[in-house]
């Protein structure tokens, strides 16, 4: 029997997700959400996270191969992460 573990990330990453049950499927709501779908596949815990993650691809009528093909267009035209005059920041740790 395995433990589920506390992801590092995961008081971070609540209120993003909690934003993305709220929010409509933005580039930046996209982004955030596949950034998200990458930290957490197949991370052993977080099971409320990936779950919450499952509940907005079907609420934005998505699957994550759509959401992956509609992040690579986005990340390709570039500056979804810059913020006011910062270089442009990703964080997929």
């Amino acid at each position: 029997m395995t433990l589920d573990q506390q992801h590092p990330q995961y008081n971070r990453d609540r209120p993003i997700i909690e934003s993305l049950l709220q929010g409509e499927p933005s580039n930046l709501n996209l982004a955030e959400l596949a950034r998200l779908r990458v930290r957490y596949n197949g991370f052993p815990g977080a099971r409320d996270i990936q779950a919450n993650l499952d509940t907005i691809l079907q609420k934005w009528n998505l699957t994550e191969e759509q959401l992956f093909e509609r992040t690579r267009l986005i990340h390709e035209a570039g500056g979804i992460y810059k913020t006011r005059g910062k270089r442009e920041e990703q964080d997929w740790n």
